[in-house]
């Protein structure tokens, strides 16, 4: 007992270790070139819709400004399920994650304002564990968000209720893992549906610098809320976002000015499907904190919408703050992968 006790103390320490040591590492790079340059080429072609509520020519909602949308239709179901998105490169690029431990990349050919006119060179290839085997033969899949940090690449696994460390940038598609994040009991023992499922790098220049936002998809029930965890360096601290009409969390990504953007999805016959993205004073993000939040936007059937699972967000040339939303289709032909671009009005 005194040696597991040892080398559980030992890895611990090691997993802290190693978050610290990437805290040193400067901000985060804002170009990656050659991602997954040894990924497999997949064709995608894409079909744009300019309207984000059907049949009406809006394109002002809030504070939200759509700028147009794609549908992605691929050649190879592999890259279906996106479950977390980074935007790179001025928003010409991305980095996604799939649910069934795919890493995903494409460019994005966009006007002046950030719309989306297409996407091309898309290429994929598989995450890989520590021992280079890949995370689907490790049954360690189920990835859900990704977080980039100057400690590294973060992605979630929300079966297993961890996250993991990669390098940056994954430049040929075959890094392999650095490592797991400490995490304490109750969030790996979090039911399945309802585990890890958002998760945002906090602005290295604020309060909650050096630290991971996670939130839990779903509550124990309609009269619960959602679980938030601080994650850092000394631990994991605990809060919790009101939750409202049965929606849940997909997906979570930091402004420029340190709000954090959550996004919300509704997927059940009940309700049918729906779409909630909320406004949270990075401010009030503290331990024990009980957060709600401002609402920008609410879509439902009647709007350009999917099973709404990835959130990124990006600043152009103009300095303006864009928002990219993603679908997971499931890998399904009943359902779609549209890719949504908006611009923020502060």
């Amino acid at each position: 007992m005194a040696v597991a006790h040892l080398r559980s103390v030992m890895r611990r320490v090691a997993a802290v270790t190693t978050f610290l040591a990437g805290l040193i590492v400067g901000s985060v790079p804002g170009i990656a070139q050659d991602l997954l340059s040894e990924g497999k080429p997949v064709k995608v072609r894409t079909k744009a819709f300019e309207s984000f509520h059907i049949g009406h020519d809006d394109v002002q909602f809030g504070k939200l400004t759509f700028l147009g949308g794609l549908e992605l239709i691929a050649s190879d179901r592999k890259i279906g399920g996106l479950s977390g998105l980074l935007s790179l490169n001025g928003g010409s690029s991305f980095l996604a994650v799939t649910d069934n431990g795919h890493w995903v990349t494409g460019q994005v050919e966009q006007a002046e304002d950030g719309k989306p006119l297409d996407i091309v060179d898309v290429r994929f290839s598989h995450l890989r564990g520590s021992d280079g085997k890949t995370l689907r033969a490790r049954w360690g899949h189920d990835t859900e968000a990704l977080a980039l940090s100057p400690s590294g690449l973060y992605v979630t696994a929300e079966t297993k209720n961890a996250i993991y460390r990669y390098p940056w940038p994954i430049s040929e598609g075959q890094e392999r893992m650095i490592g797991e994040l400490s995490l304490p009991e109750d969030v790996r023992s979090l039911p399945r549906n309802a585990g890890l499922e958002a998760l945002a790098a906090a602005p290295d220049d604020g309060a909650l610098a050096g630290h991971l936002i996670a939130v839990s998809e779903t509550a124990k029930s309609d009269a619960h809320d959602l679980a938030g965890y601080i994650i850092g360096p000394k631990g994991t601290d605990r809060f919790s976002i009101k939750r409202h009409d049965r929606f849940d969390a997909t997906d979570a990504a930091f402004l420029p000015s340190g709000d954090l953007i959550l996004m919300e999805r509704r997927f059940n016959l009940r309700d049918l499907i729906g779409l909630r993205l909320r406004r949270i004073s990075g401010e009030t993000i503290k331990p024990g904190a009980m957060l709600d939040g401002e609402l920008l936007v609410e879509a439902d059937f009647d709007f350009q919408i999917d099973n709404m699972e990835a959130l990124a967000v990006h600043q152009n040339e103009r300095g303006e703050t864009i928002l990219t939303l993603v679908s997971d289709n499931n890998r399904s032909i009943l359902q779609r992968t549209v890719f949504l671009r908006f611009r923020l009005e502060e």
